[in-house]
């Protein structure tokens, strides 16, 4: 790596085809939230002939605590296939160089993207994805570097993702067994339900946590939808995202996750990015974002 969702098969398919078929989305896969990690660490890997190239994709922007954290809890999966693309804001705490050198000691696991600045979360994920795809990857990984997102989680996501047949599996806070971290205040987790409700009045989604930034994508799903071409920023890239998917009737499967506070640095979740995540739906329902 260089440096710079309508319920489906009950049965999983014993060789899952490359892309998804096209079916309606799941609005809640019956997926055991007590799966073992290691377990279906394994799964993942003798569920083809030739393991796949999983890349997760980590934007960041003043995280030089968290990312090596991060970092070593994605290699401790023991996934096989797995490895960690980090783009980098121009982090001015000097994330990029944390970045780097955990890429100098990873021997290819960590790969690093650096942008010139800040211009938002949807834009380094596009970068990122956009990377991801162009050196070959077959499962692309969306997770936050704040330590929010469950890293042991990921396996059951990505066998979910094949065992399936799902273009997008979502680790979701709002299906049977997910949940909210108890440190968040009442008006947060309010803002949160309402952002959901919101969201899936306007577009009709029918996925439980349509604004999740914790997300596995079939390279072939990026393809279809052109992420390369999504206009959205901020959290409303997670929306534009999941409409694309849904429009050309592709499944959505959603697993149940905690989303943990962040431990370490402060939220991005800004005033304009909130105006922004509000106006979105109705610019993707009106046909201004989305194709």
């Amino acid at each position: 790596m260089g440096h710079e969702e309508r319920p489906g098969a009950e049965n999983a398919p014993e060789n899952p085809p490359e892309k998804a078929s096209e079916k309606p989305q799941e609005e809640g896969a019956p997926v055991d939230p007590t799966a073992d990690t290691a377990d279906a660490a394994d799964a993942v890997g003798e569920s083809r002939e030739d393991v796949p190239k999983i890349v997760v994709v980590v934007p960041t922007y003043n995280e030089r605590a968290n990312l090596p954290v991060l970092v070593d809890l994605l290699t401790g999966l023991g996934l096989p296939g797995l490895r960690v693309l980090v783009v980098d804001d121009n982090s001015p705490d000097g994330t990029g160089a944390v970045a780097d050198e955990l890429a100098s000691r990873t021997a290819g696991v960590v790969g690093v993207l650096h942008r010139k600045e800040k211009d938002g979360l949807g834009r380094a994920y596009v970068a990122g994805m956009t990377r991801a795809l162009d050196e070959g990857a077959d499962v692309v990984v969306q997770m936050d570097a704040d330590l929010s997102h469950p890293v042991s989680r990921l396996p059951v996501m990505i066998e979910a993702l094949f065992a399936q047949d799902a273009a997008v599996v979502i680790g979701s806070r709002y299906v049977a067994g997910g949940s909210l971290a108890t440190e968040w205040p009442w008006h947060r987790k309010a803002l949160s339900a309402w952002a959901n409700f919101y969201v899936n009045a306007i577009l009709r989604l029918r996925v439980k946590d349509a604004t999740a930034g914790y997300k596995a994508w079939r390279a072939s799903t990026l393809k279809t939808i052109d992420v390369s071409s999504v206009r959205s920023n901020g959290y409303s890239f997670q929306v534009e995202m999941n409409y694309r998917t849904v429009r050309r009737h592709l499944r959505i499967v959603e697993v149940p996750i905690r989303f943990e506070e962040r431990v370490e640095g402060e939220s991005k979740l800004g005033l304009g990015v909130q105006i922004e995540s509000a106006l979105a739906p109705w610019k993707l329902l009106f046909g201004r974002y989305g194709r």
